[in-house]
């Protein structure tokens, strides 16, 4: 399938859907509901023609009560993650968690104390130090290094760091959001023997693992260096971002390791998190086993999308786009051709862009934008005419 044929089958218009990011803007964005909105990481396109009929078959039994997971739930996830990521995942390691984010607060409520370090490097997803404050940790940052045009960890600062708050858990983004970085595997293995060699616990957010670019190639946390850390490891992914499903709230907390599984169970047990959505079972299992085409597509009309934007951006020297190697988050640095300060004026006022701005990832990211990129060609070109047409007039 071209991305033409995908876009006209599967574009669809959001807005008055009840969509967060279509409908949901005024809160983040001063009231306002106009804006073209290209901040919120879910896309404009509807999910594969099998979830829909998975979703649609269950519906029809007009009974929706307590519901086990299909036996071939899991197994479906599996053999994904074997064919996808050559990652050979073993059921007794599969926990359900609702969505990645509530998965962070349980691994780390149930791996650490209140009053423990955890590090995270900067500029990143937002809800990684939102879960660390919010449940009484201690939060550690380590800024990323922007090394000519592409983002490094600074593996110096992060040990110093871990030696000097004696750090004991650290969350990996793994693709980066909002950097778009996929790590090599070289990359992994430095940092991982860091956590190795004091004792660090590693969590490793991979709901992006799906969606990688050019020849980058994502290696999954579990299997970095034959599996030399999957131990320590504990790896959070879902199907949502991958096939926009991420309302059915359904995704994945894995660890090999026993004695974090006993903890994580615990924690579970706790939180009453037992079931999940019935809905949610289906759709995953669904997008898994019949998704491949779809996501193939899905992945060229991204790629022909940033490509788009950074030709128009481009025609101004001052305005620099990051590289997408993951991700469908471009990551826009505006700092040398808008002040600071006058950055939502021109972002949001003038051009009527909705976006994620970059100081929501730290204070690293002042000067950014994040743009998502999964909407239908023309209103990624829009977007970028109306940005460079505002920075001209400012």
């Amino acid at each position: 399938m071209n991305t033409q044929e995908f876009v006209k089958k599967y574009g669809i218009s959001r807005k008055n859907t009840d969509s967060v990011k279509w409908d949901g803007m005024a809160k983040s964005f001063d009231g306002r509901n106009d804006l073209i909105p290209m901040w919120v990481a879910d896309a404009d396109f509807r999910c594969p023609d099998a979830v829909v009929q998975a979703v649609e078959q269950f519906a029809a039994l007009g009974v929706y009560g307590y519901t086990l997971a299909p036996q071939t739930y899991k197994q479906a996830f599996i053999e994904w993650e074997k064919t996808r990521h050559h990652f050979e995942c073993k059921e007794e390691w599969i926990r359900f968690v609702p969505g990645v984010v509530s998965g962070l607060y349980i691994v780390i409520k149930a791996l650490t104390n209140p009053g423990d370090a955890v590090i995270i490097q900067t500029p990143v997803y937002y809800p990684f130090s939102d879960s660390v404050k919010n449940t009484h940790r201690k939060l550690i940052t380590s800024e990323l290094v922007d090394n000519h045009g592409r983002y490094e960890m600074n593996l110096g600062d992060f040990e110093q760091k871990i030696i000097e708050n004696d750090v004991k858990l650290y969350i990996l983004c793994s693709p980066h959001n909002p950097v778009a970085r996929v790590w090599t595997e070289q990359e992994l293995i430095k940092v991982f023997d860091i956590c190795q060699k004091h004792g660090v616990i590693i969590v490793a957010d991979e709901i992006h693992q799906d969606l990688i670019f050019g020849d980058n190639q994502q290696t999954t946390a579990p299997i970095v260096a034959s599996g030399k850390y999957i131990d320590q490891i504990v790896m959070l992914t879902a199907a949502s971002k991958t096939f926009n499903i991420a309302g059915l709230q359904n995704s994945f907390l894995v660890t090999a390791s026993i004695e974090l599984g006993e903890k994580l169970d615990a924690e579970l047990k706790y939180d009453a998190l037992v079931w999940g959505n019935p809905f949610g079972y289906r759709a995953a299992e669904a997008a898994y086993r019949h998704g491949h085409e779809w996501l193939d597509a899905f992945l060229k009309v991204i790629a022909e999308n940033y490509q788009s934007l950074k030709k128009i951006l481009s025609q101004n020297d001052l305005i620099h786009v990051y590289p997408l190697e993951g991700t469908y988050l471009c990551w826009v640095d505006l700092r040398d051709c808008v002040p600071m300060d006058d950055i939502h004026n021109v972002v949001q006022d003038i051009a009527g862009i909705a976006v994620d701005y970059g100081e929501w990832f730290g204070d690293c990211g002042k000067g950014f934008i994040r743009i998502n990129l999964a909407t239908v060609p023309e209103r990624v070109q829009d977007v970028g005419n109306r940005l460079l047409n505002a920075v001209k007039q400012r």
